[in-house]
């Protein structure tokens, strides 16, 4: 099949590179002008804060944020230490490389083809391990606080993009990338040779270019894997456009004031023909007459040879969709990838790993079920290794494998996925596939992934991928108001999203309700098309006294008088229903039943009064007699449920109900009347009192009047009362009067009509 580098600069704002080869997409890269890449730029820096407890300081150098350089990320020509100090630390250095060279070399002979290339895509490892054990010694010998001031000027590089809320991260190590190589110019390590070339003649072949080169002291060179088959002359093309290209920042910085940027890395149009290019493509079309233009000076200068092969794209359908690019590049956006078998990867980015989950789906072809997982994982080993490059997932990768009985099986697979990884310009660790069928992979971030170059936060779910429902963003609702009710009385608005509005004013109306009637607040409800679902917004328009909400009201039982007292008949008027004149008079002796059995509290009140009576005058005796019978009366009624229905009670102004004994109330709290009796069948004919008092004797005249009724003098206290038996005082049921008569005494028409003298109607 043919491979060819496709490039869409047709739009300013965003320019897309992708290298096919037949219908399918190897390679994609993008960059857009309002998030342009910083890894690789070079700024002139000033030191704005050194952190001890972190062991780097931060860097002012022009971004959005300061950057973080580590202590070991610092070159020894920047420490505040006497000169011959940092002159007798460089000797060191220099020492260390004469004698690391030659076990260098050899370590570089004997590479394994599977290792992966440094930061700077194919720079040598040795190199890197080399550097880091120099680090570490300087490390140990001093401290970041030491050697490092603030406001000090420096010269760094970006090595990590600004991602979220963290800072770039910087270095004082410079390397600029060229086609064939890289050159390093503060770093003394002299020629080196990548590790992905393994072929013996070819290294053997660049490392005689390399010395031949004449690299300055000082300055270290990395021959690229793209150089491997290279002649000497284009080699040293290369290497002398990168001298240039350090002169220029020289001399750029010498003439520039912190911060300030002092190299840009390449744009997308030749970062793309400087690392994607390769021999094997068919040709590289353009379509964008400034893109165009800019790549074809560009080839011109790198590969004067290979200018021929640039092609601009000038027809009306556009590049991508011509070559059917757009529905792959679509589906870089969605998290579920189909595989061929019918099985599916689904691809989860969050803070701390990428989570890629692998499914057999309608894979039912193999004849078991091992074998329908070995395929299956194979497929998504290819695929996942593609995914990478596509969306460029970087950081802590988990793979998550079909479980596969035999281990045979999971080398298969992790051999799959080693190869798949091969063509990789990132540098990759991989481990193997764990007893809970997971693989975990390690990966270089190279720039900013396309979900988070192209997309943003979701202004609805914020990121969560899920959106709080309208019942509980109602109920959220609701609890503020209930809230911001506690603060005091009056008016507040709510204004949250249409879709709970409507479910507040639905359902929850009865709830604003008691809210207004507990604390006293109106809520006036808005609906607000600005707001999301689980937002909302009170707004206090008045403000009131805070109201304490009253107890839950309730229903309690009526409660009766169970014992009546002599003062209770004077203060109260107690009206029978008619009803209970056609009672059956054998309701009598039952209730007297019901009434000995309650015990003995009742009883032992109406034998107080009894004592009380009798320790009046003897011409109150028949008057009093006539109201214990009727208290006697009373008590019997009000054991019987109808009747305690039927009674009413108007006026009372005495009593014991409130704990608050006779002797408490005051002389004027209240009025004393009598109660009337009619007489006969007219209502309108009453007892003469007169009468009453010639019945009553003399002694009934010395009696006070109710109204001018003395005090009760104290009673004994319990303790002093004599004991009494319940049998013994009470009287016998054949005593007591038959309840007929008592009803008629009371109301004054006993079937015998009395000699009284009745006066005259009013």
């Amino acid at each position: 099949m043919s491979k060819k580098m496709l490039i869409d600069a047709a739009h300013a704002e965003e320019t897309r590179v992708v290298v096919v080869d037949g219908s399918r997409v190897e390679e994609f890269d993008f960059e857009s002008q309002t998030r342009k890449q910083l890894r690789g730029n070079i700024y002139l820096a000033k030191v704005t804060r050194v952190e001890p407890s972190l062991q780097a300081a931060f860097i002012e150098y022009g971004g959005n944020r300061h950057g973080f350089l580590a202590f070991n990320e610092i070159h020894p020509d920047y420490y505040q230490i006497p000169v011959a100090d940092r002159e007798a630390l460089m000797r060191d250095d220099s020492h260390d490389d004469e004698d690391d060279a030659p076990v260098s070399r050899r370590a570089s002979g004997g590479a394994d083809e599977d290792d992966h290339d440094h930061a700077i895509d194919d720079e040598d490892d040795d190199v890197e391990e080399e550097l880091a054990r120099r680090k570490r010694r300087l490390m140990r010998k001093y401290k970041i606080q030491e050697v490092i001031r603030r406001r000090q000027i420096m010269l760094v590089q970006v090595v990590k993009e600004e991602r979220g809320n963290k800072g770039a991260a910087l270095t004082t190590y410079l390397s600029l990338a060229g086609r064939y190589g890289v050159l390093m110019p503060n770093t003394a390590r002299g020629g080196g040779i990548s590790r992905k070339i393994t072929a013996v003649t070819d290294r053997k072949r660049l490392k005689s270019v390399v010395q031949s080169l004449d690299v300055p002291q000082g300055m270290g060179l990395i021959v690229r894997t793209a150089g491997a088959k290279r002649t000497k002359a284009e080699v040293k093309r290369d290497y002398e456009y990168l001298l240039r290209l350090w002169e220029n920042i020289r001399d750029n910085t010498l003439h520039s004031v912190a911060p300030a940027l002092i190299y840009e890395e390449e744009d997308l149009v030749k970062r793309a023909i400087r690392d994607m290019y390769d021999k094997d493509l068919d040709g590289i079309w353009v379509e964008g007459e400034a893109g165009y233009r800019e790549a074809r000076d560009f080839m011109r200068m790198l590969m004067p040879s290979q200018a021929k092969k640039v092609f601009p794209y000038r027809e009306a359908a556009p590049l991508f969709v011509k070559h059917k690019i757009e529905d792959h590049l679509a589906q870089i956006y969605s998290p579920v990838v189909p595989l061929r078998s019918g099985g599916y990867l689904v691809i989860n980015q969050t803070e701390a790993l990428v989570a890629i989950d692998v499914n057999s789906g309608k894979a039912t072809r193999e004849r078991n079920i091992e074998a329908t997982a070995l395929k299956t994982n194979i497929e998504a080993a290819e695929e996942a290794a593609r995914q990478l490059r596509l969306r460029d997932l970087a950081g802590l990768i988990v793979i998550d494998f079909i479980d596969m009985d035999e281990g045979k099986n999971n080398r298969t697979v992790e051999k799959v996925l080693k190869d798949a990884l091969k063509d990789d310009r990132a540098r990759i660790q991989m481990g193997k596939i764990s007893g809970f069928g997971l693989m975990e992979i390690s990966r270089q971030r190279r720039r900013t992934g396309v979900l988070e170059g192209t997309t943003h936060v979701c202004e609805h779910c914020e990121g969560t991928g899920r959106v709080r429902s309208v019942e509980s963003s109602a109920l959220a609702a609701l609890r503020a108001v209930e809230i911001e009710a506690l603060k005091g009385s009056g008016s507040v608005v709510l204004k949250v999203s249409r879709a709970v509005g409507i479910y507040i004013l639905n359902e929850k109306r009865a709830y604003l309700l008691r809210l207004q009637q507990n604390h006293g607040l109106f809520v006036t409800v808005l609906v607000d098309d600005g707001l999301r679902q689980a937002e909302h917004e009170i707004e206090r328009t008045e403000l009131g006294e805070r109201i304490v909400p009253p107890p839950v009201a309730y229903e309690p039982d009526p409660v009766f008088d169970e014992v009546f007292d002599d003062e209770d008949e004077d203060e109260e008027e107690i009206i029978v229903d008619e009803s209970e004149e056609d009672e059956d008079e054998d309701e009598a002796p039952r209730k007297a039943r019901s009434d000995d059995d309650r015990g003995g509290r009742r009883g032992s009140k109406r034998r107080r009064r009894g004592r009380r009576d009798e320790e009046e005058t003897a011409e109150d005796a028949p008057v009093e007699d006539a109201e214990a019978e009727f208290d006697a009366e009373a008590d019997a009624d009000g054991d019987d449920e109808e009747s305690r229905r039927r009674r009413r009670r108007r006026g009372r102004r005495g009593g014991r109900r409130g704990g608050r004994e006779d002797g408490d109330r005051a002389a004027d709290a209240y009025v004393w009347t009598r109660p009337r009796v009619p007489f006969g069948d007219n209502p309108y004919v009453w007892h003469d009192p007169e009468a009453l008092e010639a019945r009553g004797g003399e002694g009934r005249r010395d009696r006070p009047e109710r109204g001018e009724r003395p005090e009760r003098a104290e009673r004994p206290e319990r303790a002093e009362r004599p004991e009494r038996t319940e049998a013994a005082e009470r009287p016998e049921r054949a005593e007591r009067p038959e309840r007929s008569e008592r009803r008629d005494r009371r109301r004054g028409r006993d079937r015998q009509p009395a000699a009284e003298t009745p006066i005259a109607p009013v």
